[in-house]
């Protein structure tokens, strides 16, 4: 497969966002595809619109930054060197949704440069090396100057070879993508049973009906100064059936060249419930790995993120990634429930908007290293139901985790086989089928 080489200026128009999220009385109302959506998405679709925030820009922003079909968006800066460069396809037209700031956008010239490869190639190690490479700043914050985003090599075959090579990536996207649709549709399922359940208090009562609303037994908790049903109990969550740990930073650090070994998960490494990135995942030796202490993963944890942006972002692992074991590094909790049948209620918990507030109210409460620590975790209050409500709740939205589980499995396994297959196509050594 002949390959050429071209700066990114002679193939393709480069546009650095600086739409943000102020809302302006004399601006158009508009919706942002923002950082996280670019660094979470190998594309961004319709699908994802309803998500986007809402904001206003000028009609120059709009004019520029509207997303359109066979663009690609890339993160520009951030404040670790290896989230920079990250790209996704736009792979809809949008009437109304501007890529946000932090970001850039790349407008390929279709006679000589098709979106879907352009997007895969960046993807690669080639081309995000280059970006470890010139990024610029330290401390706070790396972003990628304007030379920089100009003159990234790309290197191309012809434009057939380039679709066929763009479609295979997308493909597998599309498979992706359809099962975290899936997976979002049964998370949001049992999210509104959970609500039901634990927030509204109308489980099912003796005779089937909502307990509240029936005129079920309520008792004042004097704890949260409100009702609860009568029976059920307010808890520290260092009280109840669980055990808290937390990952440590390996003596001598982590070698970010090693490409293999046990992966040292972090808050960027979260993608959604059962779903882990593992493509910028540093990796620990065995060497190592024979002298951790704390912080192995165990089936069934739930992962709560401890400092920075990411103060009580909260995952749950269930054996369901390609790994015999993994770690969390110094930045993340490991929360696991001793018996089975608390384990999704406890992570449903942590997980609700009202504990994540609190975790991120805990974590700004301290002006000298924001952050939650294990005492602050261990200190949260958590409404403790009858263990029969426990039972049954667990028996019902069971084999809706199985199935959320066995689709991210899936996930995991497509993510892997792009990111080996990625580096052999770009470089000729196997060749899609067109």
């Amino acid at each position: 497969m002949e390959m050429k080489r071209y700066k990114l200026s002679e193939i393709a128009t480069v546009e650095i966002s600086g739409v943000d999220k102020k809302r302006k009385e004399n601006e158009t109302p508009v919706k942002l595809c923002n950082f996280t959506d670019v660094y979470h998405n190998w594309a961004i679709t319709k699908d994802l619109e309803d998500s986007f925030m809402d904001a206003t820009a000028s009609e120059k922003e709009i004019k520029t930054f509207s997303l359109k079909k066979g663009q690609v968006a890339f993160t520009k800066d951030s404040e670790t060197r290896d989230d920079i460069g990250i790209p996704t396809y736009i792979a809809d037209n949008f009437e109304n949704v501007l890529l946000g700031y932090h970001t850039a956008l790349i407008t390929p010239d279709k006679t000589k440069l098709n979106g879907k490869y352009l997007n895969a190639f960046m993807n690669s190690k080639y081309i995000q090396k280059y970006f470890e490479n010139n990024a610029s700043g330290s401390g706070q914050r790396y972003t990628l100057s304007n030379d920089t985003l100009n003159s990234i090599p790309i290197i191309i075959p012809n434009l057939t070879k380039q679709k066929v090579v763009g479609n295979f990536f997308s493909n597998i996207d599309k498979k992706i993508a359809l099962n975290k649709k899936i997976n979002a549709k049964l998370e949001a399922m049992v999210k509104r049973l959970y609500d039901y359940w634990f927030v509204q208090f109308d489980f099912p009562n003796g005779e089937g009906k909502p307990y509240k609303s029936s005129g079920g037994k309520m008792e004042y908790n004097a704890t949260l100064k409100r009702d609860i049903p009568a029976g059920w109990e307010v808890k520290r969550l260092g009280e109840v059936l669980c055990k808290i740990d937390s990952g440590k930073r390996p003596a001598g650090g982590i070698d970010k060249k090693l490409k293999t070994g046990i992966p040292s998960l972090g808050a960027e490494c979260i993608d959604s419930l059962g779903v882990f990135d593992f493509l910028s995942t540093p990796f620990i030796s065995e060497t190592y790995r024979n002298i951790m202490t704390s912080g192995k993963i165990e089936n069934n944890d739930i992962l709560i993120y401890k400092d920075g942006a990411y103060v009580g972002k909260t995952t749950l692992f269930r054996d369901n990634f390609p790994y015999k074991e993994a770690f969390v590094n110094e930045h993340v909790f490991l929360v696991h429930a001793k018996e089975h049948t608390f384990e999704e209620y406890l992570y449903f918990t942590l997980s609700n908007p009202t504990y994540f507030q609190i975790m991120q109210n805990l974590g700004k409460a301290k002006a000298a290293q924001p952050g939650l620590n294990r005492d602050d975790l261990q200190n949260i209050l958590i409404i403790i139901p009858s263990k029969g409500i426990l039972t049954n709740f667990h028996c019902i939205i069971e084999p809706l985790f199985a199935e959320i589980f066995s689709n991210a499995k899936c996930i995991g396994k497509l993510l892997q086989m792009r990111d080996r297959l990625l580096p052999l196509l770009m470089n000729g050594q196997v060749e899609a089928e067109g």
